[in-house]
């Protein structure tokens, strides 16, 4: 007998990302985004065992602005580009500059806790390092009673 499955049903794109790229997929992709959110561009890197993300967030003040978190097993970025020219200069010709919120979400390790992440930020770039993210976890032997 062969292990060949058919699609049963039409094609459902909610659930296909939702599977390939898990429950964030449904917020970064799907849900439509307001005019004043953008979305930073990202990377992520493997240095070692250790997994690099890398964001693109020129002029922004990450000390007020730029939010790193850790939330049940997920990276969670989310600050404001804010414009501080906005109330001083009307009737711009060419506005090619993101201003708004943003939010970006990467699932991580069971095994990776608040302590191995760490952020940095230089010219323009969130540089955010969790340590050990490609690490297997040691297997704990279990001990059994009788």
């Amino acid at each position: 007998m062969s292990n060949l499955t058919l699609w049963s049903r039409p094609w459902d794109t909610e659930r296909w990302l939702r599977d390939f790229f898990g429950p964030a997929a449904m917020v970064d992709w799907i849900q439509p985004r307001a005019h004043d959110q953008f979305t930073p561009a990202a990377e992520i890197i493997r240095h070692g065992d250790d997994a690099v993300v890398r964001l693109e967030l020129p002029g922004i003040d990450v000390d007020k602005d730029v939010a790193v978190e850790l939330d049940r097993g997920w990276l969670v970025i989310h600050g404001e580009h804010r414009d501080e020219h906005a109330e001083h200069e009307h009737g711009r010709s060419l506005r090619e500059i993101r201003y708004g919120s943003f939010r970006r979400s990467f699932r991580l390790p069971e095994h990776v806790t608040s302590d191995a992440v760490s952020a940095s930020y230089e010219a323009g770039v969130l540089t955010i390092r969790v340590a050990g993210a490609y690490a297997r976890p040691e297997a704990r032997r279990i001990a059994v009673t009788t």
